[in-house]
């Protein structure tokens, strides 16, 4: 049975929060504009037509959850930097008070023992450099890289762990494939140029940063894609999912080339053909890559074509394909639940870079929760959740696979993207009407496991 000696004594325990989610405080000491402040005041964007203007108010009350992190056992903090704090305009002159900000927070970690961990894109891109064409154009990988440099020199001495981007799948193809993220657009197979350029923003970063005093890394949205059955169409429908899911991004960091069926599935070859000189600086070696794992996804092939350009999509060149309900247990955002399938996506990542480090950056579950009438918040099915993946986490170190933390997403229920507040992600309830903070039974469950020694199906929160 599963307990906290099963890990080496150096495995990290930490939770996340990405910047836009939690800080609110948009307009103070400075900060500029970024592309979700745009689109979450957009009419019908939020489900629930909220904005992230005060969401946890974390900007104020940073100090407070970092205390509540470090009482929970936990000690590391994954953070993002939101560049309209350091660099308003996206270019041009700094902002002394958003850097002072970061320093005062990774300094209140170190004085609780908590490791900071700094991500520095996590989707708010400044609105004027989107304006100017966003991540679709090359001049936004150099902008970041010049936000990553002045960022890195100001922090770098409180600040050793750095991830360059989140999820740059959702970033392009949310974000251009389909509109369903910031900043909202549509542009089909024409989303791959985000994805060129978000990496290559991340290459030129590494080159501007990179240090012997420093660990440098990216988290990636990595997941199995199945195939519904064993028919070639199906297995066709998988590869192009897959493609787009993973490869698309793995192939180019780890190996310097992008895979050569997507871009043909996507029409894209000669575009990209056009940078490939780009490609060195994107897979320059990685100190580790962190993997954001949710939910593995199994497809079936359409009728008729796999591709339709004419639509909205995640999935260019592969738009009419469908992910099939396999009957599994579901989270509240309607994702099907499967440990096993973090399993399989790490030894994928190892079985291609055997040696590279390797980071859980974000693992968690959102459920309707609600607090009880003494206050107590019964979560359950999050309980469930975490203890499953924990499980399949001692196994993973068990066989020997450079394993190296695990990142509970989210430390705090947060504004949610496009969900508004209607899901609930954290370990810690918020009360949005009033910031009080309750750690729910799923944090009091993982603050057990934490700091005790007891195999964790012993207790419950």
């Amino acid at each position: 049975m599963t307990s906290r000696n099963d890990f080496p004594p150096g495995f990290v325990w930490g939770a996340a929060t990405a910047a836009y989610q939690v800080e609110g405080s948009v307009t103070a000491d400075g900060r500029g504009p970024s592309i979700w402040d745009t689109y979450a005041h957009t009419p019908g964007r939020i489900a629930d037509g909220s904005t992230g203007d005060v969401a946890d108010d974390h900007y104020r009350l940073f100090a407070e959850d970092i205390r509540l992190l470090a009482g929970l056992g936990l000690n590391a903090y994954r953070f993002s930097i939101a560049w309209p704090r350091i660099v308003p305009e996206g270019t041009g002159p700094t902002n002394p008070a958003g850097l002072a900000f970061y320093r005062r927070l990774a300094e209140t970690c170190l004085e609780h023992g908590v490791t900071p961990y700094a991500t520095l894109y996590h989707w708010d891109l400044p609105q004027p450099l989107e304006d100017a064409g966003g991540w679709m154009v090359r001049d936004t990988a150099e902008r970041f890289r010049d936000y990553t440099a002045v960022t890195h020199d100001a922090l770098s001495d409180v600040i050793k762990h750095w991830m360059t981007l989140n999820e740059p799948w959702c970033s392009a193809l949310n974000g251009y494939g389909d509109g369903a993220l910031a900043p909202g657009r549509c542009e089909g197979a024409n989303a791959l140029k985000a994805v060129h350029h978000l990496l290559l923003g991340h290459g030129m970063a590494l080159e501007a940063i990179r240090s012997s005093e420093g660990s440098y890394g990216i988290a990636l949205n990595l997941a199995p894609v199945h195939a519904a059955s064993g028919s070639p169409a199906d297995r066709e429908a998988a590869r192009r999912v897959d493609g787009l899911q993973n490869r698309l991004f793995l192939e180019p960091l780890l190996f310097g080339k992008y895979p050569a069926d997507v871009l043909e599935d996507t029409g894209m070859a000669a575009w990209f053909a056009q940078h490939e000189d780009d490609l060195p600086l994107i897979s320059a070696p990685l100190d580790f890559m962190g993997v954001n794992y949710y939910f593995p996804t199994t497809v079936t092939a359409p009728e008729g074509p796999f591709s339709d350009p004419s639509k909205p999509s995640t999935q260019p060149g592969s738009e009419n394909v469908t992910a099939i309900d396999t009957g599994l247990p579901r989270t509240h955002m309607g994702w099907p639940i499967q440990a096993t399938g973090l399993r399989d996506i790490l030894v994928t990542i190892n079985s291609l870079a055997p040696d590279l480090p390797l980071y859980i950056t974000e693992n968690g579950a959102a459920f309707p929760d609600a607090p009880t009438a003494d206050g107590t918040v019964e979560d359950d099915g999050r309980q469930r959740y975490l203890k499953q993946h924990i499980e399949v986490v001692r196994q993973i170190v068990a066989e020997g696979l450079p394993l190296k933390g695990y990142f509970v997403w989210s430390l705090l229920d947060n504004f949610e993207w496009a969900w508004g507040f209607s899901r609930r992600f954290g370990i810690v309830y918020v009360d949005y009407a009033t910031q009080t903070r309750t750690v729910k039974n799923s944090g009091r469950w993982l603050q057990r496991f934490l700091t005790s020694d007891a195999p964790f199906d012993s207790y419950t929160g």
